[in-house]
């Protein structure tokens, strides 16, 4: 494990087994110099174990970074389940997973993620207390919500994709802009109501065909095959489902002046972020972009999530933060995943 590409200095990785439920788990740990991890519980049929330790390591040094960048007293961990959501998860194996989060002391603070909900979160909550995303709260938009933080991670990434669309089409509308949306869960559903709403045209890709085309005929979109969504002649590109989409042969395909989604770890590898650069497509970090949810997570940790206006403003933040990381990035010739890792760093270790 020390010698793993993506183990970055973990502080903790804790493999959680329970026979009586199956459950098999990660519970990565990388940085609480802030506060406490702070981080999802991801559920995915993950092909072996190897792809699951790669995705919790990469998704937990993510929130390390998100939560610095998104000016957060909080560390960075993330959990997954290695498992169907839709055929193996159970009250037993979601209670069996809250015991081992409890083991941790408070060390970190779970919540939901793909494959999870909040009424999965409000089981775990059964056998802890540190888990987040579980309280009433106001909706940006006026009235009260559940404590899921898609709609929030959807608000931000609206806010984001606004600043990158601005840099680098100089538009500051989006209507008529072409938006392909890759994942039309529950974020990628928030935020094509958005971008509908905004005027934007969208193309709708998911997994799960049905999904996209019931959206698609909700918003008089269109619906394209999952693979299809790379090759859309687009204006922007939003990844919100699984992470590394962003490889060696999807870059060459994007037709997209902007790539800006919800997903964690779009990039397969940090060489793609320089792929994009030279295609002169401008990429907004995930970790920056998507940080809505986050940010919305630890107000209600905090004991102000009743103040809707506060946290709108906090999310509205994103937008400065990802301008600051496209001029950083076009004054030195860099590709922006570069600049914002190294600002993340020090931001980081600025403060200890």
């Amino acid at each position: 494990m020390f010698n793993h590409a993506d183990f970055d200095g973990h502080e903790r990785v804790v493999f959680c087994t329970d026979p009586d439920t199956d459950l098999k788990a990660i519970i990565a740990i990388h940085d609480t110099r802030r506060g406490p991890a702070l981080g999802g519980c991801r559920m995915w049929p993950y092909a072996s174990a190897e792809q699951a330790v790669r995705d919790v390591l990469r998704l937990s040094r993510g929130m390390t970074y998100k939560a610095v960048m998104a000016g957060l007293e909080l560390g960075g961990g993330k959990s997954v389940i290695i498992g169907d959501p839709r055929t193996e998860k159970s009250e037993a194996l979601l209670r069996a997973m809250g015991r081992f989060v409890n083991s941790l002391d408070g060390g970190y603070i779970v919540a939901e993620d793909s494959g999870t909900c909040v009424a999965d979160m409000k089981v775990i909550a059964a056998e802890t207390a540190h888990v987040a995303g579980v309280s009433d709260k106001p909706a940006l938009g006026g009235g009260t919500r559940s404590g899921d933080p898609s709609p929030s991670t959807a608000y931000g990434v609206f806010v984001g994709l606004k600043a990158a669309v601005r840099h680098r089409l100089g538009r500051y509308d989006l209507d008529g802009v072409r938006v392909a949306i890759q994942g039309t869960g529950s974020v990628g559903t928030h935020l094509a109501r958005l971008l509908h709403g905004a005027g934007a045209e969208l193309v709708l890709a998911d997994l799960h065909a049905e999904r996209a085309q019931a959206l698609a005929d909700e918003l008089g979109a269109e619906a394209v095959a999952v693979d299809a969504v790379f090759d859309q002649d687009v204006d922007v590109f939003a990844p919100c489902a699984l992470g590394a989409v962003l490889n060696d042969d999807t870059v060459k395909r994007l037709r997209a002046a902007v790539v800006a989604g919800a997903a964690n770890n779009q990039l397969d590898a940090e060489r793609h972020g320089e792929a994009l650069r030279k295609r002169g497509i401008l990429y907004a970090p995930d970790y920056v972009i998507n940080a809505g949810g986050l940010i919305d997570v630890a107000y209600e940790r905090s004991g102000i999530a009743r103040d809707g206006d506060r946290l709108r403003q906090h999310i509205d933040g994103i937008a400065g933060t990802l301008s600051e990381i496209f001029v950083q990035a076009d004054a030195e010739d860099l590709p922006t995943s570069v600049v914002a890792d190294r600002l993340a760093r020090h931001r980081l270790h600025r403060r200890h």
